[in-house]
């Protein structure tokens, strides 16, 4: 079985559906697992990476969705990238349905398996596929490092041998 990630085409988009540890892994399974050249770049994982986890390097974003039996990606597909995807194929990702109609009429008409992932439920049992509150803390986090920097000041709470500040 091939597993594909394309790069991602929506704007200021800078994540990748999948690093290259999880490549590896997925590969020491025993599936294939190809990954479009430069499709981790914006999130700090060279292509070499990649290549050193066993996975497939790809140049042509087509071959990226036509010879995948599993597409995962961050964002939804454009209506291009759809139209590229095999019938058969199952498509992991964000997706939205609500707001991307179209892109769930054309995914069914090409018969793709999709997964929103924002869909699964936030329980214990799924809580290693939720994806929600993974990025909601990234953001959190970020948000209080972005913070402190625009602070002007310095920010309390750092605990030394001195005592806390």
């Amino acid at each position: 079985m091939r597993i594909s990630v394309p790069t991602e085409s929506a704007p200021r988009e800078h994540r990748v559906a999948l690093a290259p540890d999880s490549a590896g892994r997925l590969v020491k399974s025993g599936l294939e697992v190809a990954v479009q050249r430069g499709a981790g770049q914006h999130a700090g994982f060279r292509d070499d990476a990649y290549a050193a986890a066993g996975a497939v390097l790809l140049d042509d974003v087509r071959a990226a969705f036509r010879e995948a039996q599993v597409v995962v990606k961050v964002q939804p597909p454009t209506r291009d990238e759809a139209a590229l995807m095999s019938e058969g194929t199952t498509l992991v990702s964000l997706l939205r349905p609500g707001q991307h109609k179209e892109i769930a009429e054309e995914l069914a008409k090409r018969r793709v398996s999709a997964l929103a992932l924002e869909l699964v439920p936030r329980i214990t049992r799924a809580q290693s596929m939720d994806v929600l509150s993974s990025q909601s803390t990234v953001a959190g986090y970020k948000a209080v490092l972005l913070g402190a920097t625009e602070l002007g000041k310095f920010l309390p709470m750092l605990t030394t041998a001195a005592g806390n500040i």
